[in-house]
């Protein structure tokens, strides 16, 4: 569903959309550069890696520079106290550093604010794409601020695509994801695997995905997505039903339809 009119950012999602965006400007440079060093005997892995502490720091230093008292949690820094106590800043600066790592253009900066026990704001942004997704606790959840996003309508997994992400290192996070995955796959449209959560909840809440469902993430993977498909009018769970929390480590997430669906077919699997 698209509204013709043009949101209205507050001040502190404006300093998280220029943070996002210098340093989504700053990836995709290096981006270019992975490409070339494909064909390179060193392969490009040790530049990725400079790419997004790279891109971390450019978001730190913005973020610190507009709101010098607030936290915060990072995917490659760890954790920065803060010293009002409220507010903390979490920041995925690289979200599908494989797919960066293999030239795959489907990646994206992910800035949410935490005050108190919510997630308030939110900003992903896929640089090759030049998509810039933000959300607010109670303004909705947009794309480019101009098109209000609504999570897709489909009611019958059936009709549904679900996306997931299956890690390959053999842990039991992995093993019980397989088993999911051989009881969701016959049940649905189609399944994606796209290598960034951040574009998959971003993409759900644009009603381009009926859900997503994953495990082992970390806060700084979920906490934009989350509240960009809560306000997209969204529902966000664990895999026991409980509301979502970007501590647990776990979503199941869709429309209301489709996510108790989802949520019905996961929960006998151990």
């Amino acid at each position: 569903m698209s509204e013709h009119i043009i949101m209205a950012r507050s001040a502190l999602l404006n300093v998280m959309v220029s943070a996002a965006i210098k340093a989504g400007k700053s990836l995709s440079r290096d981006f270019n550069e992975v490409e070339n060093l494909q064909v390179s005997r060193k392969g490009p892995a040790d530049f990725v890696s400079k790419a997004d502490i790279r891109a971390e720091q450019i978001v730190y230093d913005e973020l610190r520079k507009a709101r010098p008292t607030y936290a915060f949690l990072m995917e490659e820094g760890g954790e920065v106290a803060g010293t009002d106590g409220q507010h903390t800043w979490i920041i995925d600066p690289l979200d599908g550093t494989t797919n960066f790592l293999h030239s795959i253009p489907l990646f994206a900066v992910a800035i949410a604010l935490q005050r108190g026990d919510d997630i308030v704001a939110s900003v992903i942004y896929n640089p090759v794409m030049d998509e810039l997704y933000t959300a607010e606790k109670g303004g909705g959840a947009w794309l480019a601020d101009r098109k209000r996003l609504r999570v897709a309508s489909r009611r019958h997994l059936s009709d549904a695509v679900i996306t997931t992400g299956i890690k390959t290192q053999g842990t039991s996070n992995d093993a019980l994801q397989l088993r999911q995955l051989a009881s969701i796959n016959p049940a649905v449209a189609g399944i994606r695997r796209s290598g960034s959560i951040c574009v998959d909840m971003a993409w759900l809440a644009a009603g381009r995905y009926d859900g997503v469902w994953e495990a082992g993430l970390k806060p700084w993977d979920v906490a934009a997505g989350f509240l960009m498909v809560k306000e997209a009018g969204g529902v966000v769970t664990d895999f026991a039903g409980q509301p979502g929390s970007v501590w647990n480590g776990q979503v199941v997430a869709g429309n209301e339809t489709i996510q108790a669906a989802l949520l019905k077919t996961l929960k006998p699997i151990q």
